[in-house]
Formats: C-alpha cells, sequence, structure tokens
C-alpha cells in the first residue's frame, strides 16, 4: 500500500508544471552546451560572426545616438577581458618567490607554449556575449543615461593606454609573447648537418 502511494507521489511531481519546466531548462541548456562545443574548432567563423554582431551595435548606437553609459561599460570590461587574454596563467611575479614552472626566460630554456589566464574561446564567447548583452539594453530607455559622451571617450582611451602601457611593460620585464603558433620549429640545416653525421 506504501509503495503505490509513493509511487502515486513521485508520477504526480514528474507531472508538476516545475519539474517541466526543469525538464525544459535541462534541455534547452544541454543543446546550447552541444552547439558551443560544435562551434569551439572554428575559430575564424566564430570571431567573423562577433565582428558582425559588434557592427549592428555600433550602427544600433550610432542611429539612437544615446546609450553612450552602456557602450563605456562594454569598454572596460573588454579591456579587462583583454588584460586576461593578454596575461600568462601563472603570474611570473608570484614564481619570483615560488618554487614552480616559470616562462622560458633565455633562449636555451625549453620551448613552453604561452598558457592565457583567459582562454581564447572563453574570451571569444565573454565578448560576444557582452555584445549581445548591450544590444538588448539599447531597447529599454531606462538604460538611456544622458551623459557627454566625448569625456567618457576620452577616459576610456588614457585608461586603455594606460593598462595597455603596464602590459606591454610587463611582457618585456619577464620576456614573454602572448601568442604562440604551435611547437619550436629548428632550422633545416640543422636537419642536414645531423643526417649527413649519421651517414659518417
Amino acid at each position: 500500500m506504501e509503495a503505490t502511494v509513493s509511487s502515486t507521489a513521485t508520477a504526480t511531481d514528474d507531472q508538476s508544471p516545475t519539474a517541466a519546466i526543469l525538464r525544459w531548462q535541462f534541455e534547452v541548456s544541454r543543446q546550447y552546451q552541444h552547439l558551443l562545443d560544435k562551434a569551439m574548432p572554428f575559430m575564424l567563423y566564430r570571431w567573423i560572426g562577433f565582428f558582425v554582431i559588434a557592427l549592428i551595435y555600433v550602427v544600433r548606437v550610432y542611429f539612437v545616438e544615446g546609450f553612450y553609459v552602456v557602450t563605456y561599460g562594454l569598454g572596460i570590461y573588454i579591456l579587462n577581458l583583454l588584460i586576461g587574454f593578454l596575461s600568462p596563467q601563472i603570474n611570473p611575479e608570484v614564481l619570483e618567490f615560488s618554487e614552480g614552472p616559470t616562462l622560458p626566460t633565455t633562449g636555451s630554456d625549453e620551448f613552453r607554449p604561452f598558457v592565457r589566464r583567459l582562454p581564447e574561446f572563453q574570451f571569444w564567447y565573454s565578448i560576444t556575449k557582452a555584445f549581445c548583452i548591450a544590444f538588448v539594453m539599447t531597447f529599454f530607455s531606462a538604460f538611456d543615461i544622458p551623459v557627454f559622451w566625448p569625456i567618457l571617450l576620452v577616459y576610456w582611451v588614457v585608461l586603455f593606454t594606460l593598462t595597455m602601457k603596464k602590459q606591454i611593460s610587463h611582457m618585456i620585464k619577464y620576456k614573454y609573447v602572448p601568442f604562440s603558433f604551435g611547437k619550436q620549429r629548428y632550422a633545416r640545416t640543422n636537419a642536414a648537418e645531423s643526417s649527413s653525421l649519421s651517414e659518417d
């Protein structure tokens, strides 16, 4: 008798609106993640899509002639993402005082690819999502705060310049480049010399 009551209660819970919404939400999130996973290898097409979205946003703001505070906030967020994209996963300043793997600093060091604090896919996904959210915000007049936009633009340019100057000096100090295009290649002459030595 108790087993029948409990099975009836479970069946009722499965058919409740909350359970149906949760199932639908799970299915949508699973499909969304599947699409993201499929898009991961297509870096060029992903970035082309991003630039199309960014262009649509810029055209929208230009014709509406407003939402400058939203654009400024978007610019600050992009700058924050860019710093993460250009920074190494492990800060060399911390490693100076601790034991562990470091970035190669001389030509004789073993080649190690640059590992970003913010991976390329996460950078693309975050920046694309930010532009989509900002675009949706342009349809709500509550976000259109009147402001003298040239001041915001000058302030953002100054902030960008100072931040990039600091980042570039960090790169120079610790001798790393935030772009690695595969493993180190050796000159063809070395391979030819080694083959001639083996023949001798």
